[in-house]
């Protein structure tokens, strides 16, 4: 049976005595290795940013707006048939580029 060995890479960090002391001390009383520590409470930290810049949050009244327009969109202004307009101009003068967006 073969065994599939995952890819790793290191990650390095100089810190000043006083830091490295007190990740120690947090690593023991968590029960874990500095190391674990370490990758640990940066990939919690890592999820946490990425949903916070990847979710977009809206209050109640917003979130109904929305839904309200999604529902019930309103009709087209003029300058939104213009842009689809001048799209659908652009779209055909380069069929043959990457901008050809096929629906």
């Amino acid at each position: 049976m073969e065994t599939v060995v995952a890819k790793q890479d290191r990650i390095g960090a100089r810190v000043s005595h006083d830091v490295y002391e007190t990740l120690c001390r947090a690593a023991e009383l968590s029960g874990a290795t500095i190391n674990q520590f370490l990758v640990q409470s940066a990939l919690k930290e890592a999820h946490s940013v990425i949903e916070r810049e990847q979710t977009v949050r809206l209050s109640k009244r917003d979130s109904e707006r929305l839904l309200d327009l999604l529902e019930n969109p309103p009709k087209p202004n003029a300058r939104l048939k213009s842009a689809t307009k001048h799209y659908q101009k652009a779209k055909r003068a380069n069929a043959d580029s990457a901008f050809n967006w096929k629906p």
